[in-house]
Order: structure tokens, then C-alpha cells, then sequence
């Protein structure tokens, strides 16, 4: 696909898809609280019609081993892992070969240490799974490392109130994404169910759901790529709909970081709009370890203004769709921008920078890799994205919107 923006102006609306974070999450609440749940404004997202679609299957009908396939969603493999041991049944849960090559030993350990029956069916310690459903609960207490994912912590705490014992996890060490862990309690605590965060102890008693009604805010991470546009544009006025100061998701924090590139943030009642300014500040060290989603769109947006910045928590960007580092490395030294490694800070040089004749971004089957670097158009002659469908796992109509921004797209 062959992007290019001829004007370099943005102006209008964008309404976002609900949030994919949020709408995984409120599936499985639902799918627990025997019918007391209800959603509004689903994620179209395709990994959150894959784990609607695994939810469904899990639950039919019939004794025959399930063969369930969530492809490339990371979130919903997280998440079945946990559900699937509290259904009856005899499940297969599998998914691409790039999921079979993501790490999930650290939650099935936990899962087994509570009395889960699970094994692997390739290699230990990844996909895919064989899980017996219909727990037999022997422990209510784990631990788990808390540098490493904590979609593991969230997919535990989803099922916790289901558990005959409920569950009490300790967190061992650093907790990455915080954020992510609190939506996940902030949104149980929707449906009614409680809990208590005391040091690094999360405990969740035996407990019902109770009636609620879900609604899903405008996805942030989406709201990120818009962040970038402006950031990158001549002139640029974008307003999105829905989005929220006071949003349980994590990746509001675009909304302070990008004001470090030049874009202003202004909370309206109906939702926010964006300015570009001209004014930037001399930050030199942005921490993503509450955000690790955003770091590919920012560093993109330092490398094309030409920031010399250095990042620090992106351990996780290794496990994620495709090893992200290694991909940004790839895919910024196109146009002369370096990312190297001192001590798990990330130093990015722009020094030598220029704008290629002409350039193709690799997307290594990773959405985020599309999405990050289709502002480049915005600064570049034209620019070509491979493999563009990738955008479909969370944000299906991006190509859409950009074309109703004045982006030719060929």
C-alpha cells in the first residue's frame, strides 16, 4: 500500500473504536457472570471478535475435545487460559505460529499451582495449551513476577471471584503496566465484584457478579497514532469523540507525553481535541513502563523530528507480536534513525536522518509496526506499508480514517 498526504494539513473528527483492552476484559466478566453483564460499545477490533468467538465455542455444547484458535491475539490467549479451567470440557488452545513462539509458562504455573490441569502439547512453556476445565481448586494463594507481563496478573484476577477459595496473588518484584492491572480491578468493580490491594498483595474473595451495564471507552492506544499525526502535520486540528480525563486505560499517558512533541491536549465535554503547538520541551527520558503500546509511535514521531532521546521500560516489546525492538531498529535506520541498547535504556540518535527517495516499512504481522509508522507519510514524499490488513487486529478502520483526512492511499 502506497500512503502519501498532500497537503500535510489535518482538521475534523475521528470517532475511535471501542478500546480493545477494555472490551477483552468485560468479555470475560460477562461470560462469568451468568447473564448479570452487559456491554456497550464493543471493540470491532479482530482480536476482540476472536475471543468473542472463543468464548462461544468454549461453551457449546457436546463432551468432544474443543480445538479453540485465537490466532494472533495475545490477550485472548492470556485470558482463555484462565477461563477455560472453569468450564467443563477438554480444550485445545492454540493460535499462530508467532503465538506459539510467545512465552506463557509464568501463568500456567500459576494456574497449575492453584490445582489447574494443563500441559503442553509442543514445547513447555508455550502454546498450545491442553486444559481440562472444571478446576478442583487446592490453593488460594500464588506468586507471580511482575516485570514480565501483566496481562498474566489480569487474566488471574478475571477468574479470581469464580474460584471456590478465591485467590490472593503477591506480586514478586516490579509490577510493569500497573495501569493494565488497575483497569482490570476498576472494571470488576463495575460488576460488583471486590477486592484489596494492600503492598504488593491482591486479594479477591468467592463472589458474584451483580447486574451492570459495561460500557467500553474510545480506545487510547488508537487515539495514540492520531497523536503522531498531529505531531508530524504542518497544521493540525483532530477532534476525538468519547475519550475520557479520567480513563481507566494506561495509554492516556500519549496525552502528557506527546505535549512533549508539540501537541496539545484539551478535555471537552463530548471528548478531546488536538493542537499542534509550536512549542516542545527538552525531555530527554520517557520511562514506558506503564505504557509499553506507546513506544513504538513515539519513537517514530522523536525519530522524524529529529529528537536525540532516550526511552527506558520497554522489557516487554521483545514477547509482543514480533520482537519490537529489533523491528524499530530495522525500520527507523530506513531513513538514518539508530536505537541502541545501554542497560536496558534505549538511546535513539536522529544525527543522520534524511528523507529517502523512496521508502517500504516492514510490519512483521504486527499491527502497531502499520499504525506507527503510517505517519511518516506526513513528513515523506510517500511511503509504502506492507502487509496494511495487520491494522484489522485492533483498529480495522484506520486505513479509512486516514483517507478521510486527506491521505491518498493506492
Amino acid at each position: 500500500m502506497k500512503l502519501s498526504h498532500p497537503t500535510k494539513k489535518l482538521q475534523g473528527t475521528v470517532q475511535l473504536t471501542g478500546s480493545k483492552s477494555e472490551s477483552n476484559r468485560a468479555l470475560i466478566i460477562q461470560a462469568l457472570s451468568k447473564g448479570k453483564v452487559t456491554i456497550e460499545n464493543l471493540s470491532k477490533a479482530d482480536d476482540t471478535v476472536l475471543l468473542t468467538r472463543a468464548l462461544q465455542q468454549a461453551c457449546m455444547p457436546g463432551t468432544e475435545q474443543k480445538t479453540i484458535d485465537i490466532g494472533p491475539a495475545g490477550t485472548a490467549m492470556r485470558f482463555m487460559t484462565s477461563y477455560l479451567n472453569l468450564i467443563p470440557g477438554d480444550f485445545i488452545l492454540t493460535g499462530t505460529e508467532r503465538m506459539q513462539q510467545r512465552p506463557i509458562g509464568i501463568l500456567v504455573d500459576a494456574l497449575k499451582d492453584i490445582g489447574a490441569d494443563i500441559h503442553y502439547v509442543k514445547k513447555a512453556g508455550f502454546p498450545p495449551l491442553h486444559i481440562e476445565g472444571k478446576l478442583f481448586q487446592t490453593k488460594d494463594h500464588v506468586c507471580i513476577k511482575g516485570n514480565v507481563s501483566s496481562q498474566y496478573i489480569s487474566s488471574l484476577l478475571l477468574v479470581a471471584s469464580a474460584l471456590k477459595k478465591g485467590l490472593t496473588i503477591e506480586i514478586e518484584g516490579e509490577l510493569t503496566s500497573r495501569p493494565y492491572v488497575t483497569m482490570t480491578l476498576n472494571m470488576l468493580a463495575e460488576a460488583g465484584i471486590h477486592h484489596s490491594w494492600q503492598d504488593n498483595k491482591i486479594h479477591i474473595r468467592p463472589q458474584e457478579a451483580q447486574e451492570a451495564t459495561i460500557y467500553i471507552e474510545p480506545d487510547w492506544s488508537a487515539a495514540s497514532y492520531w497523536y503522531a499525526m498531529v505531531a508530524l502535520a504542518e497544521d493540525a486540528e483532530i477532534q476525538l469523540p468519547g475519550l475520557k480525563k479520567n480513563s481507566l486505560q494506561g495509554d492516556i499517558a500519549i496525552a502528557e507525553i506527546m505535549q512533549h512533541f508539540g501537541v496539545e491536549t484539551i478535555f471537552e465535554e463530548k471528548g478531546i481535541l488536538l493542537k499542534k503547538k509550536d512549542s516542545r520541551s527538552d525531555k530527554i527520558l520517557f520511562d514506558f513502563k506503564e505504557c509499553p503500546d506507546l513506544a513504538q509511535t513515539v519513537v517514530v514521531v522523536a525519530a522524524l523530528l529529529k529528537r536525540n532521546v532516550s526511552f527506558t521500560g520497554l522489557e516487554t516489546l521483545k514477547i509482543k507480536e514480533t520482537d519490537r525492538i529489533a523491528a524499530l531498529q530495522t525500520e527507523i535506520g530506513k531513513f538514518g534513525a539508530t536505537l541502541t541498547e545501554d542497560n536496558s535504556i534505549y538511546h535513539l540518535n536522529t544525527d543522520n536522518v534524511k528523507e529517502p527517495e523512496a521508502i517500504s516499512i516492514a510490519t512483521y504481522e504486527d499491527h502497531r509496526m502499520a499504525m506507527a509508522f503510517a505517519p511518516l507519510a506526513l513528513v515523506f514524499k510517500e511511503i509504502s506499508i506492507e502487509e496494511p490488513q495487520v491494522v484489522e487486529k485492533s483498529y480495522p478502520m484506520f486505513w479509512e480514517h486516514l483517507e478521510a483526512q486527506g491521505f491518498a492511499i493506492q
